[in-house]
C-alpha cells in the first residue's frame, strides 16, 4: 500500500470509530429519554382530574400520622426544629442537617462553574440517606424522618473534625449515632453509624439503607455532560460502569465495595469498608432539560450489622473531582472511574495512566499555559513515535518519487492488472520500498488518537483553562453561536475544529499527488469526504483535543514536505533502481510467497487466454 492509501485508511478508521462511539453513546440516552416521555405522556392522559390542593392536604395529614405512629419510642425526635451545622476544610464546605443526620449541601472550594459560581455537588430535597430501625412493637421508623440532636464539632489530634448526631428511645436503652469526620485537604468523609441496643434496633442483623442523589448540571453543554455521566461500581473486586441512559435498574447479588455517580468531572460515592452484601440501583433521567438535572439516582443497600449490643458500621462518602491522582491514593479502585479507556479501547487507559498523565503533570507544573502544555505533550508523542513514523514517511516519499515509473508500467500493461502488480512489486523492491511500510502511520495513529481522545475528555486539569480564543479547554471552543442548529454539526462554530479539519484536508491533498491509482472514485474522493464528515464530530469535542489534532496534523504535513523536498533524492532513487535491476534480487520469505502466488495466478491467466483463443 502506498502512503496515500494508508492516509485514507487512517481517516476511514478514525472516522468510523469516532462516529460509531458518538452514535452508540447518544443512542441509548436518547432512546431512553423518548421512552420515558412517552410513558409520562400516556399516564398523564389517563389520569383523572382531581383537586390537587385537597389531595395534597390529605396526603400531608396522612403522612404526618404515619410518621407519628411509626416513630414509636423515638416520637420525641419528630417535632424538633431543623438545625444546620457547617464543617469545612481546605477543599470543601459541608452543611449538615440534623434531619436524618446527613449532609444537606456540599460545596467544592477549588472548582467553580463557568459563570464563577461555586460547584455544589449536593443540594435539594431529593438527596437523602435513610434506613429503618425498630421503634416499638412491630413498628419501624425511618431515620430520614427523625431530627437528631447534634453535638459540638470536635477537632481531633490529626486536625480532622468530627460532627456527631444522636437519637435515643424513651427508655434510654437504644441509641443511634451518626459520626462524620472531615480530614484536612480531603474530599472523603468518614461516616460511621453507631448502634447501641443493636440487637433490638435491627432485625436479622442487617439494615436496608436508602441513598438518593440528584446530579445537577455544572458544565457548559448539558447534553455532552449527560453523555459523560456514568453509574460506576466495584463488585467482587471488578470495576464496571453503565451510561445513565442505558437502563434504569441494576441489581447486585454479590458484594459491592462502592457505588458512584460520575458526572463529566465530579463524583459522588457511597463506600462501605466492610462491603455491601447486595444492592439495587435505580436511576431516572428527567426529560425536562430546563430543570438542569442530569439524573436522579436511588440506591438500596443491604448492610450487615455486627452481632452484640453495640455495633459500628464504617461507611464513607466521597464528594469531589474525577481526578486520577486523588482517587488512586485511596487504594480502593476508585481511580477506575476516570474514563481513560473503555470497551475495545480499554487498553489505552494504561497508556494514559502510566505515560501521558505523568508527562502531562510534569509539564503543567512547569508551564503556565495549558495550551502550550498540550503543544509540548504533542511534540513528546511525535518524538516518541518518530523512529517508526520516519521510516513510514520515507517509504511514502519514495513511492511518490516512483510515480512516473508506475505510470510507465500502467501504459505498458494496460488492462492486465496481474502483470502490472507483479512489475510494481519488482519496482518497489528495486527502490528499497516496503509495500507495507506506509501502513504503520495508519495503524499507529489509532491507539494514540484514541488514548488522547479519552485523555482530553477525562482530565479535570483542563477544566476552566483558557487558551487563545478557547475559554475552557475541557469543552468545545466557540467563536460564534448560531441562532439555529445545523444537523450533524451543531449550533456553534468551533475554530479549533476548523483548523483540525483544514490541516487534515491539506494532508489529503498532498497525499493525492502521489496516488498510484486515480481510477477508483472511492479512493479518489475519500480523503476529502472524511475530514468534512469529522467536522461535525469534532465540533462537539473538547478544544484540547481539536488543538492537539491541529498541532499533530501540522507536524505530519511539515514532515512529509521536508522529507519529500529535502531528504529524498529522486534522481538518486532512480539511479539506485537501475543498479538494483542489474543485481540478482534476493527476496524475503514473505516476498517469495507473494511472488509464487502471483506467478501461479499469471499461469492460470495465460492458460485461460490460450483456451479462449
Amino acid at each position: 500500500m502506498g502512503m496515500d492509501r494508508n492516509t485514507v485508511i487512517g481517516f476511514v478508521l478514525i472516522g468510523m470509530l469516532l462516529m460509531g462511539m458518538f452514535y452508540f453513546n447518544s443512542k441509548d440516552n436518547q432512546a431512553y429519554l423518548v421512552q420515558q416521555k412517552r410513558i409520562t405522556d400516556s399516564i398523564a392522559k389517563m389520569r383523572p382530574k382531581v383537586d390537587r390542593i385537597a389531595v395534597m392536604k390529605d396526603s400531608l395529614t396522612a403522612d404526618t400520622m404515619r410518621k407519628i405512629q411509626s416513630a414509636g419510642g423515638f416520637q420525641a425526635f419528630l417535632n424538633q426544629p431543623e438545625q444546620l451545622t457547617v464543617v469545612e476544610n481546605e477543599v470543601m464546605k459541608v452543611t449538615f442537617t440534623n434531619k436524618g443526620a446527613q449532609p444537606k449541601t456540599v460545596e467544592l472550594k477549588k472548582y467553580s462553574t463557568l459563570d464563577g459560581k461555586p460547584i455544589v455537588l449536593q443540594k435539594g430535597s431529593f438527596n437523602k440517606i435513610s434506613y429503618s430501625i425498630n421503634s416499638g412493637n412491630q413498628q419501624t421508623a425511618a431515620t430520614g424522618d427523625l431530627l437528631f440532636t447534634s453535638a459540638a464539632i470536635v477537632t481531633n489530634a490529626d486536625k480532622s473534625q468530627t460532627l456527631s448526631f444522636s437519637i435515643q428511645d424513651s427508655s434510654g436503652k437504644q441509641q443511634v449515632s451518626h459520626l462524620f469526620t472531615l480530614h484536612p485537604n480531603e474530599y472523603m468523609i468518614d461516616f460511621s453509624i453507631n448502634l447501641e441496643g443493636a440487637d433490638q434496633l435491627v432485625t436479622q442483623q442487617s439494615i436496608n439503607l436508602l441513598w438518593q442523589t440528584q446530579t445537577e448540571r455544572v458544565e457548559k453543554d448539558m447534553t455532552y455532560e449527560r453523555q459523560q455521566t456514568h453509574i460506576a461500581q466495584v463488585s467482587e473486586g471488578n470495576f464496571d460502569f453503565e451510561m445513565i441512559g442505558s437502563g434504569n435498574t441494576k441489581r447486585f447479588e454479590k458484594a459491592v465495595d462502592w457505588i458512584a455517580i460520575k458526572q463529566q468531572f465530579f463524583i459522588t460515592t457511597l463506600l462501605n469498608k466492610n462491603k455491601f452484601p447486595s444492592a439495587e440501583l435505580k436511576w431516572v433521567v428527567p426529560t425536562d432539560t430546563a430543570l438542569h438535572i442530569i439524573a436522579q439516582t436511588a440506591a438500596n443497600f443491604r448492610i450487615n450489622v455486627p452481632s452484640g449490643r453495640s455495633a459500628q458500621i464504617p461507611l464513607q462518602l466521597y464528594y469531589g473531582p474525577s481526578d486520577y491522582n486523588i482517587l488512586k491514593a485511596y487504594g480502593n479502585q476508585m481511580e477506575s472511574i476516570v474514563p481513560y479507556g473503555s470497551g475495545v479501547f480499554a487498553f489505552v487507559k494504561y497508556i494514559n495512566r502510566h505515560l501521558l498523565l505523568p508527562v502531562f503533570d510534569l509539564l503543567r507544573k512547569n508551564v503556565a499555559s495549558m495550551g502550550i502544555v498540550i503543544l509540548l505533550l504533542t511534540l513528546f508523542i511525535r518524538l516518541l513515535t518518530s523512529p517508526i513514523l520516519y521510516k513510514s514517511y520515507v517509504s511514502g516519499a519514495k513511492m511518490k518519487a516512483l510515480k512516473p515509473e508506475i505510470d510507465k508500467l500502467k501504459d505498458k500493461h494496460g488492462e492486465d492488472k496481474q502483470a502490472f502488480s507483479m512489475d510494481q512489486m519488482k519496482l518497489w523492491k528495486s527502490a528499497g520500498v516496503s509495500p507495507l511500510g506506509g501502513c504503520l502511520p495508519a495503524l499507529l495513529q489509532i491507539p494514540i488518537f484514541m488514548s488522547l481522545y479519552y485523555f482530553f475528555q477525562s482530565n479535570i486539569s483542563l477544566r476552566g483553562e483558557n487558551f487563545l480564543w478557547a475559554k475552557d479547554l475541557a469543552a468545545y471552543d466557540s467563536i460564534y453561536n448560531l441562532p439555529f442548529s445545523i444537523p450533524f454539526y451543531g449550533d456553534h462554530i468551533s475554530l479549533f475544529t476548523i483548523t483540525a479539519t483544514l490541516t487534515s484536508l491539506l494532508i489529503s491533498i498532498y497525499s493525492m499527488s502521489s496516488m498510484q491509482d486515480n481510477s477508483n472514485p472511492v479512493m479518489k474522493y475519500m480523503p476529502y469526504i472524511f475530514p468534512v464528515m469529522l467536522l461535525g464530530v469534532f465540533n462537539m469535542l473538547p478544544a484540547a483535543l481539536t488543538w492537539y489534532y491541529t498541532i499533530s496534523n501540522t507536524i505530519t504535513l511539515i514532515l512529509q514536505i521536508v522529507i519529500q523536498k529535502y531528504i529524498i533524492d529522486h534522481d538518486k532513487i532512480l539511479a539506485q533502481i537501475e543498479i538494483n535491476r542489474k543485481k540478482p534480487v534476493k527476496q524475503s520469505k514473505l516476498q517469495e510467497k507473494i511472488q509464487a502466488m502471483q506467478d501461479a495466478n499469471q499461469k492460470v491467466q495465460d492458460l485461460k487466454n490460450k483456451t479462449k483463443k
